[in-house]
């Protein structure tokens, strides 16, 4: 049987790593507010996350038309009540959509964003991060990192390369450049949590 045609983008990454998220996530977010996930991808997780943290609000962005497109498509192909239609956000923008709404955000998560991509939208996220969150509004990011400057092991070194072959403005982050970054603009970490195939969950408090 074909595969029917749609604006549905896959990421396999995301069957993987979805429930040791979801099992942090459940943990370390208020038991109700809006969630607000920067660069969704393919909005996989989207469709994933929201039913199971409701009454939780769940609400995606990218700014890749693609996978706004791909986001929407998931959205109605597994609707839930919970799920908001995607924004389209920048975090290198100094101002984001959702800011020119009345949606208060009590949480950002972001997944697998800061190193596919420049720095500055590691800069821009926690800037973004600064205006929204409340006291005490939490700030989630998973991926790969480096600690010390050092990988953690020999598959991300190897990813690290192919991510710089591809744009060198890429690579995998230092964990400790990306809490410095986070600190002055005061978010304050909260915890690390080692996480499936050598990433981790970092987590931040406003």
């Amino acid at each position: 049987m074909d595969t029917p045609i749609d604006a549905r983008q896959y990421a396999p990454a995301t069957q993987r790593n979805r429930e040791p998220i979801l099992e942090v996530l459940l943990r370390v977010l208020s038991p109700s507010g809006n969630i607000l996930e920067i660069a969704s991808g393919t909005g996989e997780h989207a469709i994933f996350f929201a039913p199971r943290l409701s009454p939780r609000q769940w609400i995606p962005s990218d700014h890749n038309p693609v996978l706004l497109a791909s986001i929407q498509a998931w959205r109605e192909y597994s609707p839930a009540d919970n799920l908001h239609p995607p924004l389209a956000i920048n975090v290198q923008d100094e101002v984001w959509s959702i800011e020119e709404t009345d949606l208060s955000i009590d949480a950002i998560a972001n997944i697998n964003m800061i190193h596919i991509s420049p720095w500055s939208a590691c800069l821009g996220l926690m800037a973004g991060a600064k205006r929204l969150l409340p006291s005490g509004g939490i700030l989630y990011l998973y991926g790969p990192f480096k600690r010390g400057g050092e990988h953690t092991a020999p598959s991300n070194f190897a990813f690290d390369e192919s991510l710089r072959a591809q744009n060198p403005e890429w690579g995998v982050r230092n964990l400790e450049d990306v809490i410095e970054v986070a600190n002055t603009q005061g978010l304050n970490l909260l915890e690390i949590v080692q996480m499936p195939a050598n990433n981790l969950s970092v987590i931040f408090k406003r």
